[in-house]
This record gives structure tokens, C-alpha cells and sequence, in this order.
């Protein structure tokens, strides 16, 4: 129980009476917060049970956001991980899942978007560090991811489960998992013991696609859309080809670094593969090709030596009109041996930048 405003622990009689209330309420609800606050205040008290008894008896039970965390046998102390920067771990949940025979640990916020290249996703953890938690978990145990702005209702009366609300929810373990659209009603029993083998590729409600985690990623709207490091180095990379393109300087500038942001974030935040390595090779690339261009200079060739050029025909014009071919020869020799290579046609003198070897 909260303590008062000086520090000291409610009484004996303050604490009874908090937990008649909830004992006696028919319907009760719990939301954002700290779970391991919440798991502090609750362990050591009848809390469990009187929920568990609640339900049993028929009563409603509301819980969203950090208390929705705390309802499996595990839960994630998400400030400590996210916020103070802890290596993943789980904490204790209220085991209320359990209760019912459903082997989960729910993670809401699943589909989070809010961190845009920081991976946020999994109620701020992340692919990697939500792989380092699953792999703490017995064999029977799997994630049940909960997205933003939706809710899952199970129906013990009728032993059914439904999705309500904006997105979707995911039944995850491993490498595999099923997601079941907004509307999408099946049997408790799929709680109980999921089966990852397959599923129908529909994502209409009431059927659940079966694919891997790294396949896709949420945007806020709940929407599927594939993302990774690399894509992102690809758009950057794109960026900083058609800056030099058009001769920005400061725009290409521009693509090395935030290329260089999205490395440092994902690899806080995301699934440890050689997409690391290969954004890397193309920032390299990119960086490299700045320090060719700081030598010859990002001007295209051609405009940097023309004044010249052309002065040196304009005297060649005067002494061909003069018939002094040995000197116009000599201007043109001299001009090839530059690299440049002079064409004269029946519409006048053309001039062609021969390309460096």
C-alpha cells in the first residue's frame, strides 16, 4: 500500500480496508504506472488471491498498460530496463495468466513507434533485448504482445478470447508467432496452448497470421510494414548519391551522419545480424567518396577546366585563320596531352574531356 505523505506505512486498518474495497468491487480496473512499484505493493498481500477469487465468482477484471504487464508469471520492470539502462530481466508477475492455464507474459504497447529508427517496440524493449528475455522462459511459456489502443477480453463463461479495439495481438515464442486481427473472437484453449506450426496468411478478423518477428514491424496505425538498418542505409545512401549529383555538399554531409545515427541506434536497440556490418561498409563507402571529392572537388570536371579550354581555341581559331597550322597543331597537342581531346566538324570546334584512367 502507498505510504503517506511523511513516509510512514499505512496502518493495519488502512490496509484492511483497501483490501475489503477490492474484495468486495464487481468490477475493477488497473493502468499505467510502474510494475514493479505495482508487484511491491501487491506481494506480500491477498491481492492475488482476491483477484483470482474475483474472477472465479465472476467478476470483471480491467488491467491496462503497466498492470497489464504484471498479469503473467513474469513481468517486465520496464523502467529499470528502458530508462536506467539494466540488462533485461524479468520480475515476478501476479501469475493471474497462470491461474486461468495460459503460460504467457504479456508485453503491451507492442506495436510502439514513438522512438521512429530507436526500436521501441515490445513496450519499449526492443527486438534484441525482448530475445534476451525470451530466452530466459521455460519451454511452454511465449509472449503475448498487446498493441496500442487495443485489448484482449477473455471470456471465461464462454471460454473465448476477442480482440477489441484499433490493431491487433500476438501470440509470440521464439522465432514464430500468430497475430489475430481487431475482431477476431477463437478459443481460450489457443491461449492455453498455441500452436506456432502455421496459420492462414489472412489478416481479416477472426484469423491469425503466422510469420516470424523480424518479418515485419507496426507503425501506429497497426499497419505492416517491413523496416531494417538496411533499407534505411539504402535510402541514405540514395540521398547521398543524388546530393552529389546535383553538387550539395552539405546535403550529402547531411546523409553520412544521419546514416551514422540510425548505426548507433539500432545497435542499442535491435537485432543483432551482419545488417550492422553491411550499413557500416556503406558508410564507409560514403565517407571515402567524400575524400576523393575534398581532392579533385565536387564541380563537375567539364565547367572547372572550360574557360580554359576555350581560351586556348579562340587563340587556335586566330592562327588557323592566319594558315600557322604548326602552332594551331602545337595548341592542339598540348590540349590532348591535358586530356582533352579537339574535334573539328563541319558545324565548328568541339571539344570532348577525355575520362581519367
Amino acid at each position: 500500500m502507498k505510504p503517506s505523505l511523511d513516509g510512514t506505512a499505512p496502518s493495519s486498518a488502512i490496509v484492511e480496508k483497501g483490501l475489503r474495497a477490492v474484495d468486495d468491487a464487481h468490477y475493477l480496473f488497473a493502468g499505467p504506472g510502474s510494475p514493479t512499484y505495482s508487484m511491491q505493493q501487491w506481494s506480500q498481500t491477498p491481492v492475488r488471491e482476491l483477484l483470482t477469487r474475483k474472477l472465479e465468482r465472476g467478476g470483471i477484471i480491467t488491467f491496462a498498460s503497466a498492470a497489464a504487464l504484471t498479469l503473467g508469471e513474469r513481468t517486465v520492470p520496464v523502467y529499470e530496463i528502458y530508462k536506467v539502462g539494466m540488462d533485461p530481466y524479468w520480475n515476478e508477475g501476479l501469475g493471474i495468466l497462470r491461474d486461468l492455464g495460459v503460460p504467457a507474459s504479456v508485453i503491451p504497447h507492442y506495436d510502439n513507434a514513438e522512438g521512429g529508427s530507436h526500436d521501441t517496440r515490445f513496450c519499449y524493449l526492443g527486438e534484441r533485448r525482448l530475445q534476451i528475455l525470451e530466452s530466459l522462459m521455460s519451454t511452454e511459456e511465449y509472449v503475448l504482445g498487446v498493441d496500442e489502443h487495443t485489448g484482449l477480453v477473455i471470456d471465461l463463461e464462454h471460454e473465448t478470447a476477442q480482440v477489441v479495439g484499433n490493431s491487433t495481438v500476438t501470440l509470440r515464442k521464439g522465432s514464430r508467432q500468430k497475430i489475430y486481427a481487431t475482431g477476431a473472437t477463437f478459443p481460450l484453449q489457443e491461449l492455453r496452448s498455441p500452436s506456432f506450426s502455421g496459420g492462414a496468411s489472412s489478416k481479416s478478423p477472426g484469423a491469425a497470421h503466422s510469420t516470424t518477428p523480424s518479418e515485419i514491424q507496426r507503425t501506429e496505425s497497426g499497419a505492416t510494414t517491413t523496416t531494417s538498418l538496411m533499407s534505411s542505409a539504402e535510402s541514405r545512401r540514395e540521398s547521398f548519391d543524388q546530393a552529389l549529383a546535383r553538387g550539395d555538399a552539405d546535403a550529402a554531409i547531411e546523409a553520412v551522419l544521419s546514416l551514422e545515427s540510425d548505426i548507433r541506434a539500432w545497435s542499442a536497440d535491435t537485432l543483432q545480424s551482419d545488417e550492422r556490418e553491411r550499413a557500416v561498409a556503406i558508410l564507409r563507402s560514403m565517407i571515402s567518396r567524400l575524400g576523393e571529392i575534398a581532392i579533385s572537388g565536387l564541380r563537375e570536371p567539364r565547367s572547372v577546366v572550360a574557360p580554359f579550354v576555350e581560351g586556348l581555341l579562340a587563340i587556335r581559331k586566330v592562327v588557323r585563320a592566319e594558315k600557322r597550322f604548326d602552332l594551331s597543331d602545337v595548341v592542339r597537342d598540348s590540349l590532348l596531352q591535358a586530356g582533352i581531346e579537339v574535334r573539328d566538324t563541319k558545324d565548328g570546334v568541339e571539344w570532348v574531356l577525355k575520362p581519367q584512367t
